[in-house]
């Protein structure tokens, strides 16, 4: 059952900061180098970080809901989230998942498009929409940056768009498995050789518009052959990162 996440309890409209809340708590922020508040000086920051919260869900609340008025949007600082939109009948189909740096809700807009599930335990950097709109119009660079992202999640949902649309079962595990390894990567890293999957085995089929046997068909194989291991349901080494780009880009 997909939990309902009270922020009417967490996140008043604006104002001062309460006790106890940590105005230093950008300088340890884990994504501080790349999230979108990166662009900020170090004062400009420390007043943006005055008007949100640091929130921590769990695995299972519902962070936003689709159609629901924007009222809110959110830094990721850990765990991971989907984005998932329902057919007239009630079928969830997962849109895209968003990681430690990404930034969630719709700035300057009505109503969120995606219900925004957390698939992990996550922490987030909270802002009521209208506070945040407002600090983004007296500062350029913060917009600017949020028209980056902007772009980037275009260029990504094309990117995807070509897989769903162009690739064999084989090359759309091959390239979810290399995006996972990039994006799961925090602070400018390097791609991961070994991580946990956020998404179960069924999610991940839903995503890449295949059925969950033919996910584990795909990754059973890679695995035999000497690609990746599997040391458990979730956790993912990668062995061969070569091997597996020459298996996502195959024709």
């Amino acid at each position: 059952m997909t939990l309902y996440f009270d922020l009417s309890q967490t996140l008043p409209d604006a104002g001062p900061a309460p006790v106890g809340h940590d105005v230093g708590f950008c300088q340890q922020c884990e994504v501080r180098t790349s999230a979108i508040c990166a662009v900020l000086a170090k004062d400009e920051r420390a007043a943006l970080n005055r008007l949100g919260r640091r929130v921590t869900i769990c695995a299972g609340q519902t962070v936003m809901w689709e159609g629901d008025d924007a009222t809110i949007v959110a830094n990721v600082i850990q765990g991971t989230l989907k984005l998932s939109a329902s057919t007239g009948d009630g079928r969830e189909q997962i849109v895209g998942v968003v990681y430690p740096s990404d930034f969630i809700g719709r700035p300057f807009g009505r109503s969120t498009p995606h219900r925004v599930t957390a698939l992990t335990d996550a922490r987030l950097c909270l802002f009521t929409r209208g506070a945040f709109d407002g600090f983004a119009r007296a500062n350029p660079d913060l917009g600017h940056r949020l028209l980056q992202r902007t772009l980037d999640d275009l260029d990504r949902a094309r990117t995807w768009m070509l897989l769903l649309g162009r690739k064999n079962a084989r090359e759309k595990i091959a390239t979810f498995l290399l995006d996972m390894s990039r994006r799961l990567a925090t602070d400018g890293r390097e791609p991961l050789d070994s991580f946990e999957l956020p998404l179960s085995r069924q999610q991940v089929a839903d995503v890449l518009g295949l059925t969950i046997e033919t996910v584990s068909r795909q990754l059973t194989d890679m695995k035999r052959a000497g690609i990746i291991a599997l040391p458990n349901r979730r956790t993912v080494d990668l062995l061969d990162r070569d091997r597996l780009v020459w298996c996502a880009e195959a024709a």
